[in-house]
């Protein structure tokens, strides 16, 4: 057996796919309509819209698999079809050196056959694939590969609509929505790897004082100024997002305290550089909260705490 390769842009492909916010969420019509499809058009057995994250292979959508929802990347068949431009396909896998002995194909679900087309992200990374599994040899024409072609196209485009829902317009942040499926599942990663991970729950300070002194379009820059400051402080793996109105989060996993107070002097020596030059200033109280898998059952419970302890930071300021 022969462990897929790691794309030469593996970095960037994996925070392509974490930006879709669809890892870990639950079954969809909009994908379900076209494994159906799939299963029906080719006459195979089991249709898959397969995700390929960091270690494993994970299902948004998966027809005649009952009760799996993910398996390991190194035996997958996905991690050597995101490789290619192209559909991969595997018209008989005990004749592949690559299967031969795959786990997958010596046993349950006895894969044979494999197509599978490669579905990209709208920045263009390979995310995963739609594919096609038989227990029985068999080929594809040309006719097949188009068709299949023009079925990933489809999912594709529905990939591209989930990006758009969960972007906040005005910030081109991640919106509440998208953050808390990321959450969801990068919180989940760390409870299962016993990572840690830090929440910062931010809201402006005067932000009202700003819209009425300089109006509102005024106040969408005041917006826009700081997520762009967030965003060149904090690493490209921590997720940011606007939550809504002036109120702001960031999640930092695999990070350590220390990292989390060098980040957050990184903001204090930003805002005081934009400050400085600045028609007013913009401040922030923050709140954060330290993941505890005891304490925090989910991402709502630890974005809770976080924003406890941010109104108590500007209730304390106020004073």
């Amino acid at each position: 057996m022969k462990i897929p390769d790691l794309p030469p842009d593996e970095a960037e492909r994996l925070q392509a796919l974490q930006s879709l916010h669809v890892l870990d969420s639950e079954r969809e019509e909009r994908f379900d309509r076209f494994t159906r499809l799939a299963k029906r058009l080719f006459n195979v057995p089991i249709a898959l819209v397969s995700l390929v994250d960091a270690e494993r292979q994970w299902f948004k959508s998966a027809q005649g698999l009952d009760g799996v929802s993910e398996t390991p990347r190194d035996i997958s068949f996905c991690g050597h079809a995101i490789l290619r431009p192209q559909a991969m396909v595997v018209p008989d896998a005990l004749l592949d050196e690559r299967f031969v002995d795959n786990p997958l194909v010596v046993g349950s679900p006895y894969i044979r056959f494999y197509a599978g087309r490669p579905l990209r992200s709208p920045s263009g990374h390979p995310v995963g694939t739609l594919c096609l599994l038989d227990t029985q040899p068999r080929e594809l024409n040309d006719e097949d590969l188009a068709l299949l072609g023009d079925l990933a196209d489809m999912v594709e485009h529905e990939l591209a609509i989930l990006l758009l829902a969960t972007l906040d317009e005005l910030t081109g942040l991640t919106n509440r929505r998208g953050f808390e499926a990321l959450a969801r599942h990068s919180l989940g990663m760390c409870r299962r790897l016993q990572r840690p991970a830090v929440l910062l729950f931010f809201d402006l300070d005067g932000f009202k004082r700003i819209n009425d002194q300089h109006g509102h379009a005024e106040g969408d820059r005041a917006l826009q100024t700081f997520a762009r400051l967030l965003r060149s402080t904090f690493r490209e793996s921590d997720v940011v997002a606007r939550l809504g109105g002036d109120e702001f989060a960031v999640l930092l996993t695999n990070a350590t305290p220390q990292d989390c107070d060098h980040a957050l002097q990184r903001l204090s020596l930003a805002l005081y550089e934009h400050n400085a030059t600045a028609a007013y200033p913009l401040r922030h109280s923050v709140g954060r909260a330290d993941f505890d898998p005891d304490r925090h059952p989910d991402a709502a419970a630890l974005l809770a705490e976080a924003d406890r302890l941010m109104y108590q930071q500007k209730q304390s300021r106020q004073r």
